[in-house]
């Protein structure tokens, strides 16, 4: 069983939403676009134990806290999730509340006007749809949820007035029983440790408790029988016994009670079974040392590692492929291979596996087609669909997939042509940003920098880009011969392009900065071990004529991010005034067009908070 769509009215963040799912999605996005609030909203449908907790729900779940109108009526929350590929089991357990749907299109065949005749076409299924309701109850003063099944409805003139007005307004419940037929199990990332390898209901460890069916009510009757009967007792403590004894001297001057020294204890915990799952922990003793300790006790590396252990489990007792798997940021505490590791293991063991992330380690375990790009616009929609690979040759995104992975991410790609290039834009953009207190630092604007391999691979990019809706810009040397064909085409999807007058990035730099730039980077550069003495010669009576001649030098023997040394001559440009005039109009051009136009009361701290805003 597999989620295909999901649609999400009024819930946190999200006024409104609609969320494609490809058979195995990775959620991307910006801080605050609702990646969470998605997996959330899935638990709140599909979660088997979801409903169980208390409060299901509370004011700040609702879109902006508002769960009543200006007229008193209530605003509801509802989710509904489309689910796909129905196990055969699911198939006759749901068959009377199954719709045709048409899995290329996205729509249910029976809402066309000739829908019976395409009930067979090609990419037709059957699909269950499921949504999850809440609202306030004035009369109770309290908020109600429940899931339903969203098909067949029943008609107006069927339904009495209490039926029409309930929280359902007709509809069959979802039950906790229906729910486990999808399988769903749902990783927290900062809740990983107490909901994972806890006994509380819905933990990763009551999962495999309740899926292993192996007489697990027995096994909590006679855990809370050993309790009771404990030879000795908590209270055969010397100490303890002294104050029971005054306990029973003191309490039975009041209160009667039973005879012998049995009628006051000391025991564990309150001897129930829910109390017992919130208390028992599971213990851990990891090498070198054979001590256990609370498995909290341990790193995080360890604890989600010992989660990873619990998802082999669930998978190899859910017989693989009936797993709907949601993971949030996999990459919190795991080393990179972890994550790779991890990341593999759920996309082939589970039967869909939806994620989210910000590791390029993590995305790049995925292909293009199954990457969701999750957007929030100032209404508070969210939209997300699967990414269309037609325009991505797999052989680019394969061989850059680390870069790509990062502009994934991003707002917005400057593409350069080589790593001196890549160096060097950063720390002009910091240069540019102590001295402009409205200019905006491509880190903070959530903009990345895309090395191509060499000037000939620069324009490809941007069409890619443009299909992955980010805002490509360009940035070259001087190209002789020009750009023609399809890479003079392809330069179109730039919003910006910017070629050199000069042929190469370090004639370009020296040639754009002041006489006292070029005498404080040699003055800091010939003082480094690595300096390229066999190639130039500086000292501090080299007159001014001889700075640039000497600089050049300098920066064609050490190329590269690697060596720093053009970055390190940027860096030592002291304002707007002393930074290359190209860099400058192509930094201050990618600010304006990506950045929100600012009122001229508006501070510098103002800014970088809108800014924030805007690429969350």
């Amino acid at each position: 069983m597999k989620v295909r769509q999901l649609e999400i009215e009024n819930f946190r963040g999200i006024s409104a939403g609609n969320v494609e799912f490809a058979d195995n999605t990775l959620l991307v996005g910006g801080n605050n676009v609702g990646k969470s609030t998605v997996c959330e909203a899935l638990d709140l449908v599909l979660g088997p134990e979801r409903l169980n907790r208390r409060p299901v729900v509370d004011e700040h779940d609702f879109h902006r806290s508002l769960y009543v109108d200006e007229d008193k009526n209530s605003i509801p929350i509802v989710i509904r999730a489309i689910l796909i590929e129905l196990s055969d089991e699911a198939l006759r357990r749901f068959g009377g509340h199954l719709r045709r749907w048409n899995d290329v299109d996205q729509t249910f065949v029976d809402e066309l006007n000739d829908g019976a005749d395409h009930s067979d076409d090609e990419g037709v299924v059957w699909a269950l749809p499921v949504s999850f309701r809440a609202r306030y109850d004035a009369a109770e003063d309290d908020f109600e949820a429940d899931t339903y099944f969203e098909h067949p409805l029943p008609e107006p003139d069927d339904l009495d007035e209490e039926r029409a007005l309930s929280l359902g307004q007709g509809r069959d419940r979802f039950t906790r029983t229906h729910k486990r037929l999808c399988g769903f199990v749902y990783l927290r990332a900062l809740r990983t440790g107490s909901r994972a390898l806890g006994l509380q209901r819905g933990s990763l460890l009551d999962t495999v408790l309740r899926l292993s069916e192996e007489g697990s009510a027995e096994m909590w009757m006679e855990t809370l029988r050993q309790m009771r009967d404990l030879d000795p007792s908590i209270g055969a403590i010397p100490d303890l016994e002294l104050l029971l004894t005054q306990i029973r001297e003191r309490a039975g001057g009041f209160v009667r009670l039973a005879d012998g020294e049995d009628a006051t204890a000391f025991f564990a915990s309150d001897l129930t079974r829910e109390h017992l799952r919130e208390v028992v922990r599971l213990f851990v003793a990891t090498g070198p040392s054979d001590h256990p300790v609370p498995f909290n006790r341990q790193g995080m590396g360890t604890v989600n590692l010992l989660v990873f252990a619990l998802l082999t489990l669930i998978a190899d007792l859910k017989e693989q492929q009936s797993v709907i798997f949601a993971m949030e940021e996999p990459e919190i505490a795991l080393p990179p291979h972890t994550q790779r590791r991890v990341t593999r293991f759920v996309k082939r063991e589970m039967g869909q596996a939806i994620v989210t992330s910000h590791s390029p380690y993590v995305i790049e375990q995925f292909e293009p087609n199954e990457i969701v790009m999750l957007s929030h616009d100032h209404a508070s929609a969210v939209d997300g669909a699967p990414i269309d690979p037609a325009g991505i040759k797999l052989k680019s995104y394969r061989t850059q997939r680390r870069q790509f992975s990062e502009a994934i991410l991003s707002r917005g790609v400057i593409v350069v042509e080589g790593e001196t290039e890549a160096s060097i834009i950063p720390v002009a953009a910091a240069v540019l940003e102590l001295s402009d207190p409205v200019y905006v630092h491509p880190d903070l604007a959530g903009i990345t920098v895309f090395t191509a391999n060499g000037d000939g691979d620069v324009p490809r990019w941007a069409p890619i880009f443009r299909t992955l809706g980010k805002v490509p810009f360009g940035m070259v040397d001087k190209q002789d011969p020009p750009y023609t064909g399809d890479n003079g085409t392809a330069l179109t999807s730039f919003e910006e392009f910017w070629e050199s007058t000069v042929k190469g990035v370090e004639d370009l730099i020296v040639a754009q900065v002041p006489t006292a730039v070029l005498r404080r980077f040699l003055d800091s550069a010939v003082q480094l071990s690595d300096f390229p003495v066999h190639q130039a010669t500086y000292d501090a009576t080299v007159g001014d004529a001889d700075l640039a001649g000497i600089a050049l030098k300098v920066l064609k023997a050490r190329k590269g991010d690697a060596y720093g040394y053009a970055a390190l001559l940027i860096e030592h440009c002291q304002g707007r005034d002393e930074l290359p005039e190209f860099l400058v109009i192509a930094l201050e051009r990618i600010n304006e067009v990506l950045m929100p136009k600012l009122p001229a009361t508006e501070t510098a701290e103002d800014s970088a908070s809108e800014v924030t805003e805007e690429s969350e």
